[in-house]
C-alpha cells in the first residue's frame, strides 16, 4: 500500500500540471451549472410542466444544497481521503446530471438539481485542497491558483454562453448531458494524475454539520427568498432570524466541541478571514452583474440568447488573461493586498460606470468597459486572495479550509443575485408607481433599477477594497519558516499573522 502511494506521489508530482487541468475542468463543470440552466430555464419549464411559482426551484436547489454542505464536504474529504472524494463528487455529479436530463417532470428535476449541489458540496472542497497541496513553490503555487481562479470566476458567463449555445442549437436536456463526458473526464484524469492523499480518521463533528447545514441552509433560502419578495416580509424575516440563531449555535459548538467542523483558530487568522470575506463579496458584485446584464441585454435591448451569451464573453476573457498572466505573475512578487486593493478599486470603478445605464446606452460604450474592467479587477482578486485563505493550513486542516473559502464564494453569489435582484426590482416598482405606465416609463424604471443596483455593488466592492487594505497583509518574499515554526504549524498552532 504505501509503495503504490508512493508510486501515485511520484506520477502526479511529473504530472501536476496535467493534474491542474483536471482540477480546474472539475471547478469549471460546478461554477458552468450554477448559470448554464437559467437561459435554458423556460423551455424545461415547458417540457416538464412546471408553474411560474416552482420554476425557481430548479435554480434555487442546486445553491441550497451546495451552499448548506460545503463545510460537510471538506470535512468528508478530509475522512475519506481527498481523492476519493474528488472522484465521487464528480461521478456523483454527472449521474445526477443524467438524471436532471431525462427528467420527465418538475419534481425528479428539482430533485436532480438538488443532487447536483450535493455532490458539488464534495467535490469542491477537495478541489481546491488538492490545489493547495499539490503546488507548494511560490512561483508554481501562483500560476496555479491563477488557472484556478479565472476558470472559477469565468465559469457563470461560460455557463450563460454555453447554455444560450445548446438551447438554441440543441435542446435544454444537453445543458445537463454536457456534464457527462465532462464528469467522467474529470473522474478518469483524477484517478491516473492526482495524488493519493492520506484520509485523516477523526470522527465527524455531526451536531456541527447539522448546525452548519441548517444555518448555511436559511440563510441561501432567506436571500434567494428576497429576490421575489419584500426583504421585511415574515418569510425572509424568519429565514434570516433562523440563520442568526443556527449560525452562533454552529459558532458556540465549535468553540466548545473536542473535534469541531470548523476549528475557529482557522477563521480567526486576520488573513485568512480578509481573504474570505474579499471573496464574498467580490462574488456579490460579479454575479450580481451577470444577472443585470442577462436582463439588460435580453429584455432592453433585445438580444437572443446566443447572442447574449457572447455578449458577455469580454468579462470572462478580461478574468482569464488577467489571472494567468499577471497576477500568477506578481503574486510571489508583491505584498498580495498590492494586487487585491486595486483589483477591487478597478472593478468599483466597471460597476460605477454602469451605474451610468440609460435605455438608449449603446453596448460598446458602456456594457463592454463595464465587463473589462470588472474582469481586470477580479482576475486581480481571487487568486491572491486563495492564496492568503490557504497559507500556511496544516495538511490535515486543508480541506475544511477550503471548504470554508468555497462558502464564502458560494454564499457571496447567492446573496449578491438575490440582494441587487431585489435592489433593481423595488426601485422599478417604486418607479412605475410614481410615474407613467407606457412602455417607455416602464423600460426607463426598469434601467433605472438596474443603474441604481450597480451603485450598490460598486459600494460594496470599496467596503471589500477597505477591508482587504486592512487585513490582508501577507507577503510571499519573505523567508520561509524555520523548521520549529513548522512543527508548530503542523500541530496546529496557527497564530494570526501580522
Amino acid at each position: 500500500m504505501a509503495q503504490a502511494t508512493a508510486a501515485s506521489t511520484e506520477r502526479s508530482v511529473r504530472y501536476r500540471w496535467w493534474g491542474l487541468g483536471v482540477i480546474a475542468l472539475a471547478q469549471l463543470m460546478v461554477m458552468l451549472d450554477m448559470t448554464i440552466v437559467n437561459i435554458a430555464l423556460p423551455w424545461a419549464q415547458q417540457d416538464t410542466g412546471m408553474s411560474d411559482a416552482s420554476r425557481q426551484w430548479v435554480v434555487t436547489a442546486y445553491t441550497l444544497a451546495f451552499g448548506a454542505l460545503l463545510l460537510l464536504g471538506g470535512r468528508v474529504g478530509d475522512l475519506v481521503g481527498r481523492k476519493r472524494a474528488f472522484i465521487a463528487g464528480a461521478v456523483g455529479f454527472a449521474a445526477a446530471s443524467v438524471v436532471g436530463g431525462a427528467a420527465p417532470n418538475a419534481e425528479v428535476l428539482v430533485a436532480a438539481r438538488a443532487a447536483q449541489g450535493v455532490f458539488a458540496a464534495l467535490l469542491v472542497p477537495s478541489t481546491l485542497a488538492m490545489l493547495a497541496t499539490t503546488f507548494t513553490e511560490p512561483r508554481e503555487r501562483a500560476k496555479a491558483f491563477g488557472v484556478f481562479s479565472s476558470v472559477a470566476s469565468a465559469g457563470g458567463a461560460i455557463g450563460l454562453l454555453g447554455g444560450g449555445v445548446i438551447t438554441e442549437w440543441l435542446d435544454w436536456r444537453w445543458c445537463f448531458y454536457v456534464n457527462v463526458p465532462i464528469g467522467a473526464a474529470v473522474a478518469a484524469g483524477a484517478w491516473l494524475l492526482l495524488p493519493a492523499m492520506p484520509a485523516n480518521r477523526q470522527r465527524i463533528d455531526v451536531p456541527g454539520a447539522v448546525l452548519s447545514a441548517l444555518g448555511m441552509l436559511s440563510l441561501v433560502y432567506a436571500f434567494d427568498q428576497a429576490a421575489t419578495h419584500s426583504w421585511t416580509s415574515a418569510r425572509v424575516l424568519g429565514c434570516l432570524a433562523a440563520a442568526l440563531v443556527l449560525l452562533a449555535a454552529f459558532g458556540l459548538a465549535q468553540a466548545k466541541g473536542p473535534v469541531p467542523l470548523l476549528p475557529l483558530r482557522l477563521v480567526a487568522d486576520r488573513n485568512r478571514a480578509g481573504a474570505s470575506l474579499t471573496i464574498a463579496l467580490a462574488m456579490v458584485s460579479l454575479f450580481g452583474l451577470f444577472l443585470i446584464l442577462t436582463y439588460q441585454l435580453q429584455v432592453v435591448m433585445d438580444f437572443s440568447p446566443l447572442r447574449t451569451g457572447l455578449a458577455i464573453l469580454p468579462a470572462t476573457v478580461a478574468t482569464v488573461l488577467t489571472s494567468t498572466q499577471i497576477a500568477a505573475r506578481l503574486v510571489p512578487r508583491v505584498p498580495l493586498r498590492m494586487l487585491v486593493v486595486p483589483g477591487l478599486l478597478i472593478a468599483m470603478l466597471g460597476l460605477l460606470n454602469l451605474g451610468r445605464l440609460t435605455p438608449d446606452s449603446s453596448y460598446a460604450s458602456t456594457l463592454m468597459p463595464t465587463q473589462i474592467l470588472l474582469g481586470i479587477g477580479v482576475g486581480l482578486v481571487i487568486s491572491p486572495c486563495i492564496s492568503a485563505a490557504t497559507y500556511r493550513v496544516p495538511p490535515q486542516e486543508v480541506g475544511v479550509v477550503s471548504a470554508f473559502v468555497s462558502t464564502s464564494q458560494q454564499l457571496g453569489g447567492s446573496i449578491g443575485t438575490a440582494l441587487l435582484n431585489a435592489i433593481a426590482t423595488s426601485v422599478t416598482a417604486d418607479r412605475i408607481a410614481s410615474g407613467g405606465r407606457g412602455e417607455r416609463a416602464v423600460t426607463e424604471a426598469t434601467v433605472h433599477g438596474y443603474a441604481l443596483a450597480s451603485l450598490w455593488a460598486a459600494g460594496i466592492t470599496g467596503v471589500a477594497a477597505l477591508l482587504a487594505g486592512l487585513l490582508i497583509t501577507i507577503d510571499l518574499r519573505r523567508p520561509a519558516q524555520a523548521p520549529a515554526e513548522q512543527a508548530r504549524t503542523a500541530e496546529g498552532d496557527l497564530a494570526p499573522s501580522s
